[in-house]
């Protein structure tokens, strides 16, 4: 996939369906400075991408990053409560629309599957990184990864 689609790409992504669907500001998913934070409290969101390219699009935060980030794009109070239904739904939907742009990118375009959330990262086996963008949305470090399947 790195011949196919490219790092920059994928930020360039990330970064529009953040401003698009949570911010309107390109500015706030930027860059992650510093070394790769252990999450504690993770939540992983993903999309497999199947096709000519069989691959995995996965979205990794800490739990309060994935409320909040759940909350901006629901239009909710920072202080109102989130339920975990809310926070697949937003969470995944958020994976789905990068996965599904980086789909857009692939010469043949195959299918996307549905958006899967976790609390640990899926089952990669057989699988190799392709990239892995450390990032920070508004200071709070969230991971965008690429896989491909062998």
């Amino acid at each position: 996939m790195s011949t196919i689609v490219e790092q920059d790409q994928v930020f360039a992504i990330a970064q529009e369906v953040f401003a698009a669907m949570i911010d309107g500001d390109v500015g706030l998913l930027v860059p992650y400075e510093g070394d790769a934070p252990a999450f504690r409290d993770p939540v992983v969101a993903w999309v497999d991408l199947h096709g000519d390219w069989a691959g995995r699009a996965v979205l990794t935060t800490e739990m309060p990053v994935a409320h909040d980030l759940a909350r901006a794009l629901l239009g909710m109070g920072a202080d109102e409560e989130i339920s975990r239904v809310d926070l697949e739904d937003a969470f995944g939907e958020v994976a789905n629309v990068v996965g599904g742009n980086i789909k857009s990118l692939l010469p043949t375009q195959g299918t996307l599957g549905l958006p899967q959330v976790a609390d640990a990262v899926p089952d990669v086996s057989g699988a190799v990184l392709v990239h892995e963008l450390r990032l920070a949305w508004r200071g709070q470090p969230m991971f965008v990864s690429t896989w491909v399947f062998a």
